[in-house]
């Protein structure tokens, strides 16, 4: 999956913002005003930060080199995806989809 597709995909879900709330590179994608998704568009190689259960953050870690802790996030609940290695983009889809769906629950209760 490469940047636009990834983008594409974030845009169609519901109520998604795309924003640059940081600086000029780093695009960030919304749901309910909080982020699921955050790039950095001058990186060197595509990866994106997706908020993740704890719990399976480790289990995807130890799977998947592709799979780090977050950086510059909260590791226990962000992990760093590759989106130029192996992974597959159904895994890619389910990644974000769950970051999403955990971002948009956490709203909605506040």
């Amino acid at each position: 999956m490469d940047i636009e597709q990834f983008r594409t995909y974030c845009l169609q879900k519901e109520e998604v913002t795309e924003t640059f709330p940081f600086d000029e590179v780093t695009l960030c994608f919304k749901v309910n005003g909080k982020i699921f998704a955050l790039t950095g568009l001058d990186a060197e190689h595509f990866q994106v930060n997706l908020k993740c259960d704890p719990d399976y953050a480790l289990e995807l870690r130890e799977a998947h080199e592709e799979v780090q802790p977050g950086y510059h996030m909260n590791k226990k609940h962000w992990n760093t995806v590759s989106f130029v290695g192996s992974l597959s983009d159904t895994l890619l889809k389910h990644l974000i989809d769950h970051s999403y769906e955990l971002v948009k629950k956490g709203a909605k209760r506040r």
